[in-house]
């Protein structure tokens, strides 16, 4: 008996050990960080000065190191470009599939190699320089990797022996000095033959379009139709803007929007073959010139833009049954005359004024391609206006009317920057468009003090979208659109006040992309998103307003610098989200305070739109942080939200970790100071699902630097929260332990 107590003793003694010796190992193993971009993408992008405010920079041509660009590459490059000889049977060249006159594609709904039809479209080339990542699916990630794919791919240029095709090259007196004035010293190679090449691409540069005057302040530059088209291409029930990004009108993402497969042919999984993404995305591609590249899409599977727009309007592959399309594509509604001004804008961001020419002949002497006849530049020509030329100047800082029998938009449109436009009381049925900087909108309230109403009938999209700096609009009432009230997006110098906003479907005041940005003093209610959305921008106050009704009350998403303060939100689903989501412009949610802010009963049932971020929000929440970094949460009074007062969250609690292309642990969080009663009495059963109970405070466990500084009589998940007196070491040991012991039972 004594030997089996024995033993006993020290089998428990082991364990002891082994627990003191996981402890400590917990203890001094640091909780891992997410990485923050160099560059966070939140912002406006707008150049200054400027007449208004849709002057973007493009970005810096992506050119490396060891290929700085020079005429004599870029010539060589060119001439490469058309010259069969470097393919193995010396039948194809690079414009076999990218035709300067078919927009750098080539007409086909899929691209044709040498021994039949390859998987996918191909990619146009305007401004490929700006790009990141090459190919639909990002496979290369510099244009001199993406030249040596074709060149070795044996359906396309077949080169099978390097050195075979650098001999032939050298043997050709015409290359042999054009690579003597692009590489002097340097033999003939397949990396020059690449760096050349890359170099002749980097000079496809498309940026002298009738929408490039128009962005420049040459406002006759674009027909009344494509204006029209160009405010339904911001417009939140479209949402083109925000994949398709000013100058290039494309982006580096990988997007989800359903397309089907072409019949008979396997199914194409896109960035996910490459690269950690879900099924089915591709690259954004870029829409200048892309009138001239029909057919559309990763399989050239539309042939026409009207059918790209039908397939959009449809909801992208939810129509089709996909359940992961991207959640920025939803279903909408275009009139006929919609869908034609919608195409008109299309038309105006064509311009092909450095179009290389197709040389007669090639050093090789082997026939290039043939010029070809492209009817959609006589269309192009036909839609496009034929501007003056001049530049608009600024106004005299004088107040301008609104006319009795006249349209908002008429007011606007003979304002000057520096002008107040100001709106008498009445109901007027239009949305309003506003692109030159320094406008100033106020509605002038009756006697009663009742201010002027846009009412959009429940048939229009917007009250009012501006794009232009140092824009201010207040005193109003903006109601039943079916996708926003006030859209302000890429701008610097953003001032909205004294606006009640109801009934605007997706949000109500929605500044994007912007810096500078101050909301106050305004009411929205009944909107299926966020009443007040600031997405992608940089130091945002959002003080002093009431939301109410809403599935969110106040969003700051993927923004950096927010301060939300003196707000009152209720009876919404959520009352304010921080949040960073995937696929998007800017990268992070950065410095956000949340602070003297009363924020009760946020119960409603959720009735966003589904496939949204936002229809997953739990009804009953008071405050969420998910995934953002750096957020302090403090004198905020939280009560009476059924599932809970403040939760903090990793983005996967939304998202499968392949789907997140940002940090999505919430780290650095501070909560200190908040007066929080009655919260997690009735949590959703969302909750339960998780095994989460209804508290004042819940945390999921992920993320380091998590403070909380409240009194102990409040409900909280876990039992136990770190505090700022905690250690390292102590946070270390707990965070880990925990984060062990989900594993085990998840």
């Amino acid at each position: 008996m004594k030997t089996l107590l024995t033993w006993v003793l020290r089998i428990l003694g082991l364990l002891l050990a082994a627990l003191v010796i996981a402890l400590a190992v917990a203890a001094f193993t640091p909780v891992p960080h997410d990485e923050l971009p160099a560059v966070y993408g939140a912002g406006a992008s707008s150049v200054q000065p400027s007449t208004t405010g849709l002057l973007r920079a493009f970005p810096e041509l992506n050119s490396p190191i060891d290929n700085p660009q020079t005429p004599q590459k870029a010539e060589l490059g060119r001439l490469l470009f058309f010259d069969p000889v470097l393919s193995e049977s010396n039948e194809m060249s690079c414009a076999s599939c990218h035709h300067p006159d078919l927009g750098f594609s080539d007409g086909m709904q899929l691209a044709q190699g040498v021994n039949g039809e390859v998987q996918r479209n191909a990619l146009s080339l305007w401004n490929v320089g700006y790009s990141a990542h090459f190919f639909w699916d990002g496979r290369a990630p510099s244009l001199e990797a993406q030249v040596l794919v074709p060149l070795e791919h044996p359906n396309e240029m077949q080169v099978g022996d390097r050195a075979a095709l650098e001999a032939e090259l050298a043997a050709i007196p015409g290359y042999v000095d054009l690579f003597e004035n692009a590489f002097p010293g340097e033999p003939i190679t397949v990396l020059n033959v690449q760096r050349a090449l890359a170099a002749f691409e980097r000079t496809l540069i498309s940026n002298d379009s009738p929408f490039d005057a128009y962005a420049a302040g040459q406002l006759d530059a674009l027909t009344a139709s494509q204006r029209r088209g160009f405010a339904i291409f911001r417009s939140a029930a479209t949402r083109c803007f925000e994949c398709h990004t000013a100058p290039t009108f494309g982006n580096d993402t990988f997007r989800i929007t359903g397309v089907a497969d072409l019949p008979d042919q396997e199914h194409d999984t896109g960035r996910a073959a490459v690269g950690d993404a879900p099924d089915g995305a591709f690259k954004v591609p870029t829409l200048r010139n892309i009138v001239l590249s029909a057919p559309y899409m990763h399989n050239g599977i539309f042939s026409s833009l009207e059918e790209v727009i039908d397939f959009y309007a449809a909801g992208g592959g939810r129509a089709d049954g996909i359940a992961n399309v991207d959640p920025l594509i939803r279903a909408f509604e275009l009139t006929d005359q919609e869908k034609t001004d919608l195409i008109a804008f299309l038309y105006s961001l064509t311009d092909e004024s450095t179009l290389p020419a197709i040389p007669s002949a090639v050093p090789s002497g082997l026939p290039v391609v043939t010029p070809l006849r492209n009817p959609q530049r006589d269309i192009a020509s036909e839609t496009n206006a034929n501007p003056s030329g001049e530049t608009v100047g600024s106004g005299s800082g004088q107040q301008i009317e609104v006319q009795a029998g006249e349209t908002i938009q008429a007011a606007v449109d003979r304002a000057r920057s520096g002008d107040t436009v100001l709106i008498p009381y009445g109901v007027y049925n239009e949305r309003v468009v506003v692109d030159l900087n320094d406008i100033t909108i106020l509605g002038v309230p009756n006697d009663a003090g009742e201010n002027p109403i846009l009412d959009g009938q429940g048939k229009l999209t917007e009250a009012v979208i501006a794009s232009g700096n140092d824009f201010e609009i207040g005193y109003l009432t903006v109601k039943n659109y079916t996708d926003n009230g006030v859209i302000v997006e890429g701008v610097t110098n953003v001032y909205m006040h004294h606006i009640y906003a109801e009934n605007t479907g997706t949000y109500g005041l929605y500044p994007v992309q912007s810096t500078g940005v101050l909301i106050e003093y305004s009411e929205v209610t009944g909107v299926d998103d966020a009443g007040i959305y600031a997405g992608q921008s940089e130091d945002v106050v959002i003080r002093h307003n009431v939301l109410h009704g809403n599935v969110l009350g106040i969003e700051a998403e993927n923004t950096v610098g927010a301060e939300l303060y003196g707000n009152h939100a209720y009876n919404n689903t959520c009352g304010i989200l921080v949040v960073v989501l995937p696929h998007l412009t800017s990268k992070v949610s950065l410095n956000t305070v949340v602070y003297d802010n009363l924020i009760e009963a946020n119960n409603h049932s959720n009735f966003a739109k589904e496939g949204t971020a936002a229809a997953i929000m739990p009804p009953g929440t008071g405050i969420a942080l998910i995934g953002s970094d750096n957020v302090e949460v403090y004198n905020n009074t939280i009560r009476d939200n059924n599932t809970g007062g403040i939760g903090i969250f990793s983005l996967t609690i939304a998202f499968d970790k392949s789907e997140i292309d940002v940090g999505d642990r919430p780290e650095n969080i501070h909560i200190y100071g908040n007066l929080l009663s009655g919260n997690g009495q009735q949590p959703d059963p969302f909750l339960a699902q998780l095994g989460v109970p209804g508290s004042d405070i819940l945390w999921d466990v992920s993320g380091a630097g998590l403070k909380v500084d409240q009194p102990e009589d409040i409900s909280i998940f876990p039992p136990l929260l770190p505090t700022s007196t905690w250690g390292d070491w102590a946070y270390n040991m707990y965070w880990n332990t925990l984060n062990f012991l989900i594993g085990l039972i998840s």
